[in-house]
């Protein structure tokens, strides 16, 4: 039974991790590296993430600029950019691509704002998914004879705690989201 609780917290924490990293993905009008971290780039014939094969900075807060450890590969890291969903124009100087975040306007700060609500809504399917399978088990592990109807229970109101826990921790996460877009 706490090894069942155990692995169904560990999983509702996975859910927690991606939608982190989900919202790093999302353009909140700052420069951020992890904007880049679903893009990658031809490199000798294999795609590979831009963050392998170049050192990315933040400069003046709005700028990303990327210097390619190799020069050769300046025009695939900037095709990889355009072809991609950021909806930023690289500007290439021949040494680094720098990448200029405009201000979001308002419309497209509520749609921001709608699709990080997207995100937490899936991060608290999944941890309510965590929770079925884990319920699942205790009734499976009661009809085996390896738990007392009070233990199951008892394991459920544990569950269901825990399921409480992290989709806190993701309304949380989506209202600090939420806020950072909003303000200017």
């Amino acid at each position: 039974m706490k090894e069942t609780l155990k692995h169904a917290e560990e999983k509702m924490q996975k859910s927690l991790d991606s939608l982190q990293s989900n919202f790093a993905s999302v353009r909140a009008g700052r420069a951020n590296p992890q904007v880049l971290d679903k893009v990658n780039a031809n490199w000798y014939g294999t795609p590979t993430p831009i963050q392998n094969m170049a050192s990315i900075t933040v400069s003046e807060g709005r700028t990303l600029v990327i210097q390619p450890f190799d020069k050769g590969t300046l025009k695939d890291i900037e095709k990889a950019i355009q072809a991609s969903d950021l909806g930023i124009n690289p500007v290439n100087d021949g040494n680094v691509i720098r990448l200029t975040f405009p201000q979001p306007t308002e419309e497209r700060r509520k749609e921001l704002c709608k699709s990080v609500k997207k995100y937490g809504e899936d991060a608290k399917v999944a941890v309510r998914n965590v929770r079925r399978d884990a319920v699942d088990k205790f009734k499976a592990m009661k009809k085996n004879g390896e738990l007392t109807e009070d233990d199951q229970k008892e394991a459920e109101k544990k569950v269901q705690k825990i399921t409480d826990k992290y989709c806190e921790e993701v309304d949380k996460a989506v209202s600090a989201k939420e806020k950072e877009i909003m303000s200017i």
